[in-house]
């Protein structure tokens, strides 16, 4: 239980300084622990190191923040980058691109959401890091209630990692992209999990619904380049409902229902 509250607040205490100098021994110290122990926490929980969640959750927060119309300079200083040219070479390694085209190329922003622990008795760390913060969306959950959400799931997500963490990173954002590239402007992906995806529609007819789960679904068995190599990736699709009162647990555990059902 002390491990979790740990992880709990050096997450929380990385979250409000991604805008900041800040180091990894410093997030140890505030929790009152050592590096090497929070490193072991970060690797057990989220699989991946202190170093490595900040500079994904950063270039995250840059997506959004180029998305909404900063520059590339106020973007890279801002996220702690020495360089414009230092933040151009870190942005096109996780998002594909590079910073000043992404405004044209890309509507979602959320490749590494932040993480929403809520302990429950008897769960442990890896139940409660798969869920994510969806506080920022509950309002335009709350203007598309009874409108269809389709939700998205990774086939074999464990394999991609299994040749590497990097042909993991990249199965998820060829997934990402190819939901971006066929939902409009009006609609909302959001990354639920993992490797689950939910694009919520603002739609209510299922023969539009259909064909647009179907327009990405239509990608499955494409390959995407992981450093040179071919790897084909497909994904499962379910759909659900946008509830008239969305609770987060519920909600929440009715999206992964939807992908449940779907492939089955």
């Amino acid at each position: 239980m002390r491990n979790f509250y740990v992880l709990t607040e050096a997450v929380a205490f990385l979250e409000e300084r991604l805008a900041c100098p800040v180091t990894r021994a410093e997030a140890a110290k505030h929790c009152h622990v050592s590096l090497s122990s929070l490193e072991k926490l970060f690797r057990f929980a989220l699989h991946r190191s202190v170093g490595e969640y900040l500079f994904k959750r950063r270039l995250t927060c840059a997506a959004g923040d180029l998305a909404g119309g900063a520059t590339v300079l106020d973007t890279a200083m801002k996220y702690q980058y020495a360089s414009p040219e230092g933040f151009s070479r870190a942005f096109r390694r996780l998002w594909g691109v590079l910073p000043s085209a992404f405004p044209e190329t890309w509507k979602f922003t959320g490749l590494y959401p932040p993480l929403d622990y809520r302990f429950e008795e008897g769960g442990d760390m890896n139940m409660a890091g798969k869920k994510v913060d969806l506080s920022d969306a509950y309002g335009y959950f709350r203007e598309n209630a009874g409108t269809q959400v389709i939700c998205f799931d990774i086939r074999n997500l464990t394999g991609f990692n299994a040749v590497s963490r990097r042909a993991g990173d990249l199965a998820i954002r060829e997934a990402a992209r190819r939901i971006d590239a066929a939902a409009s402007e009006q609609m909302l992906t959001l990354r639920i999990g993992g490797d689950e995806f939910a694009l919520i529609t603002g739609l209510r007819d299922p023969a539009t619904i259909e064909a647009l789960r179907a327009q990405v679904l239509a990608d499955n068995g494409a390959c995407f380049d992981c450093d040179g190599t071919p790897m084909p990736l497909s994904l499962w699709a379910g759909t659900t409902i946008v509830p008239e009162q969305p609770r987060y647990g519920a909600f929440f555990g009715e999206m992964q229902a939807a992908v449940d059902r779907s492939k089955a």
